[in-house]
């Protein structure tokens, strides 16, 4: 009887492991929201991250988010400059080019 027993528990053991069993794409969902939550990204900023950090694949997410962390940061030093028009354009494209 107690054979027959913990054959029972280890059978529905075994049938509940795929219900808990988490998938690529749900680590993938929790890691992106993670990143997310730590860049502080809000509204479409965080809309737009999830997008991107939800349909790369593997390592293409890191190169992704230094892209989006260098138009961050020219964007701010171009605020912080209080560059306009034709002078702020040329900033940003030397700024992103990285040269």
């Amino acid at each position: 009887m107690r054979l027959q027993h913990l054959a029972g528990i280890a059978w529905l053991s075994l049938m509940a492991a795929p219900a808990f069993a988490t998938t690529a794409q749900q680590q993938k969902m929790v890691s992106c929201n993670q990143q997310a939550g730590q860049k502080q990204l809000k509204g479409d900023d965080r809309k737009g991250f999830m997008k991107t950090c939800l349909s790369a694949s593997g390592t293409a997410a890191p190169a992704a988010n230094s892209q989006q962390e260098k138009m961050k940061s020219c964007n701010a030093d171009a605020k912080t400059k209080a560059l306009k028009g034709d002078d702020r354009k040329a900033f940003m494209k030397t700024c992103l080019s990285g040269s």
